[in-house]
């Protein structure tokens, strides 16, 4: 299918940022939310290429330790390649007939502590409740994405219990990034798809969960 045919919305992030609507949040270990807001830069007169932003961010992760320093140093990085690169924007896969969802590889080296991919999620798919034992950055380029927020709420009958904490949702432009133990999910909103530009570091597979709220159980995945 030809994903770009003309009731794709290519500018969607630009526009939200000229509008200054894009705000920037990163969920903490314990599921909390905090509010960031980098100082405004202009948009690039020459494009910002993938090359240039892979070269950008394996400087940041060899300079920069924490991972909540790392979100809020590769965030408007992230912005400003999508604002530039427009072609980016429209590197996706639509959702499978069977899932509800797809996945583009953009970026992944053997031995390296990243991953970056373009998802896409059909209206009406939600995700299990999951964390991803990684920090990660996702850009919501089109659609309206709902976020839920868990947190561990162990008792003695079901050590492995969550409750819910928060929502937020999305909008085209804007900016989330996640700590490892975070735990969310998601939903797309509204009739159009999802689409993510979603960015993870080095992932620790055995702290990788999918919880179910209903049993009070836990898994790997």
């Amino acid at each position: 299918m030809d994903n770009h045919s003309p009731d794709k919305p290519e500018n969607k992030i630009i526009e939200a940022i000229q509008e200054q609507e894009c705000e920037n949040w990163i969920v903490h270990d314990d599921s909390s939310r905090e509010a960031y807001y980098p100082e405004a830069t202009d948009l690039p007169a020459e494009p910002y290429r993938l090359y240039r932003f892979l070269t950008d961010l394996e400087d940041i992760l060899s300079n920069i330790a924490d991972d909540s320093d790392r979100i809020k140093a590769i965030s408007p990085l992230v912005r400003h390649l999508l604002t530039s690169s427009y072609w980016l924007q429209m590197e996706y896969l639509e959702p499978s007939p069977k899932t509800g969802w797809s996945v583009k590889m953009l970026y992944r080296e053997p031995d390296y502590p990243l991953t970056i991919q373009m998802v896409a999620w059909n209206p009406g798919v939600v995700s299990p409740i999951h964390n991803h034992a990684a920090w990660g950055i996702v850009a919501l380029v089109s659609g309206q994405e709902r976020n839920k927020f868990w947190r561990r709420s162990p008792t003695v009958e079901f050590p492995d219990r969550l409750e819910l904490v928060g929502e937020q949702i999305l909008e085209p432009g804007e900016i989330i990034g996640f700590m490892p133990e975070a735990i969310h999910s998601v939903e797309p909103i509204g009739d159009e798809p999802t689409i993510t530009f979603n960015l993870y570091g080095a992932t620790n597979f055995p702290k990788r969960y999918e919880y179910d709220q209903i049993k009070h159980t836990v898994k790997n995945f």
